[in-house]
């Protein structure tokens, strides 16, 4: 073997690229169901990619098209940044700090990782979205030219934008805060359903799309949308313009780079923040205070620091808390921003919340012998899910009513406001009552594995039994109160008596939760076992 031959040896970029196609093939082995799920979700993915780059080909000719196709690049270039920050697990090889031991120089390894980063049905959607964008808007020689170098530097822009954040922020993403992170998916995916609703309708009213025209001027300036810019521009004839968008869209692609490398060069060099935490010496906790000492004392007050840490620490308590008290506060005021609300809509952000009552050991995992071991008698097991609930009360209550009066008052009916709030509270009493009962009776395992794995295999039945039981089972306790709300807003005087109707409804709400957590107690103390059994499989 010669010496040339032997210092030559395979470049970077086509040994990254084969390590890319090893990873997506040797995900596929060993389980056929895998290898379905992908082929089935490949050709999902190419069908829904032709569909739309044939839509967006068919506004070819239309007046707003390049509105349409410069405001849809520039959303798929936020899509590319933020996605990898909110799933930092959906792709592995965006973590380079798996590369740090390996002999590699930072500008080979942006080569090869762009290149490998190239493969993948992510690039291909994209691909097809800047391709059917470039037709749409693309007219002449001078249009066709723009569109055959436009379409692959939007693609270049956004997968090079989303490797140098992605690794800028990958020790954020390695730790604790980073998971943390993905709590804000489900928040984010719901405020923007609510904004996609607001843009779809507006939008489909006469005359949207010439409102968008200024937010497209500015835009079409902004990297890498200027490569659809750049390719509209030579369309209509000017070229000068297209020229400087054709530049500022290569110097940001450049600058895109260079960031990235250097990024790289940190991550190398720097060492690991987790092992330098771990050296430093143990901070001093403290004990109790602010806060906490306003809690009353004994097992109530542990119980309920404990369950409130739960929801500020753990990722799975944390995201189902956020994902609810988001929920539950979006639905009513966005409907009552539509002009379609109603006041009684509060009632579904006491309801998101109530449904955090149901389970309440399987967040415990299998450290729930602790808290088994502190159970004597039906009276401790009583004490732990009293304690629990007002954990949840404590919460939900005054949230309850923070959002009843916004309802209110942006749907200005103040008259049915006592009401509608006896109606919330007596609900979240209800759901506090089936919660302590479908806790004793249908435990299952919250993996800690896996962002969205929130039941155990083998368990959803229970799971799903419980929750949509509990969920029924309180609209039938809560019965008596919805009756007398459907009463007092037919009723002439609803003011006068949706005064009666808020204490009766708090008084309900009380009675059906102290009722609900006497009769699971003994069952909690009769099936510590099982419970324990059940909570364990994650």
């Amino acid at each position: 073997m010669s010496t040339a031959a032997t210092a030559s040896g395979p470049s970077v970029t086509s040994l990254f690229v084969r390590l890319k196609l090893s990873l997506v093939r040797n995900g596929l082995k060993g389980s056929s169901k895998r290898k379905a799920v992908w082929i089935a979700s490949l050709v999902i993915s190419l069908l829904f990619s032709l569909f739309v780059t044939l839509c967006l080909a068919m506004l070819h000719g239309h007046v707003h098209a390049g509105t349409v196709v410069v405001l849809l690049a520039a959303i798929l270039a936020l899509g590319w940044t933020v996605m990898p920050l909110l799933f930092p697990t959906g792709d592995e090889t965006l973590d380079p700090s798996r590369l740090v031991m390996l002999p590699l120089r930072p500008r080979p390894l942006v080569r090869a990782l762009l290149a490998s980063s190239l493969i993948g049905t992510g690039p291909l959607f994209t691909l097809c979205i800047a391709a059917g964008s470039a037709a749409a808007v693309a007219h002449g020689a001078a249009g066709i030219t723009a569109a055959v170098v436009g379409a692959p530097l939007l693609l270049l822009g956004c997968v090079t934008l989303a490797r140098a954040v992605a690794t800028a922020n990958v020790r954020l993403l390695s730790s604790r805060k980073g998971r943390d992170l993905a709590v804000l998916s489900g928040l984010l995916i719901a405020i923007g359903a609510q904004v996609v609703n607001f843009a779809s309708q507006s939008l489909f009213k006469q005359g949207g799309l010439t409102a968008l025209e200024p937010v497209e001027a500015v835009v079409r300036w902004l990297p890498p949308a200027t490569a659809v810019g750049m390719v509209d521009s030579a369309s209509r004839g000017s070229y000068g313009v297209a020229a400087a968008q054709l530049a500022l869209t290569l110097a940001a692609l450049a600058g895109l780079l260079w960031f990235w490398e250097r990024g790289l060069t940190s991550l190398m060099v720097t060492p690991d923040g987790s092992t330098l935490a771990a050296a430093k010496p143990e901070k001093d906790r403290g004990g109790a205070g602010g806060f906490w000492s306003l809690l009353p004392g004994g097992r109530t007050g542990a119980v309920m620091r404990r369950t409130l840490r739960y929801a500020v620490r753990d990722p799975k308590t944390k995201s189902a808390w956020v994902s609810s008290l988001a929920v539950g506060a979006i639905v009513p005021v966005f409907n009552a921003l539509q002009g379609t609300g109603s006041v009684y809509l509060a009632c579904f952000g006491a309801g998101m919340l109530g449904i955090q009552m149901y389970n309440q050991f399987g967040q415990d995992t299998s450290a729930f012998w602790m808290v088994a071991q502190t159970i004597a008698s039906p009276r401790d097991a009583f004490g732990e899910l009293r304690a629990r609930a007002g954990a949840l009360a404590l919460v939900t209550v005054p949230y309850t009513l923070l959002v009843t009066v916004a309802t209110a008052a942006l749907v200005g009916d103040w008259a049915a406001f006592p009401a509608a709030l006896g109606l919330a509270l007596a609900l979240l009493g209800s759901m506090l009552c089936t919660g302590a009962l479908a806790s004793a009776h249908f435990p299952y395992s919250i993996p800690t594995e896996g962002a969205f794995k929130n039941v155990a295999p083998g368990q959803a039945g229970l799971a799903w039994l419980g929750i949509v039981g509990g969920m029924v089972s309180s609209a039938l306790i809560c019965s008596p109160v919805i009756g007398l709300t459907v009463y007092v807003s037919l009723s002439d005087d609803p003011g006068t008596l949706g005064l009666l109707a808020l204490p009766l409804g708090t008084a309900w709400g009380l009675l059906v939760t102290w009722a609900g957590l006497r009769l699971a107690a003994p069952t909690v103390f009769r099936k510590l076992p099982e419970i324990l059994t059940a909570v364990s499989k994650g």
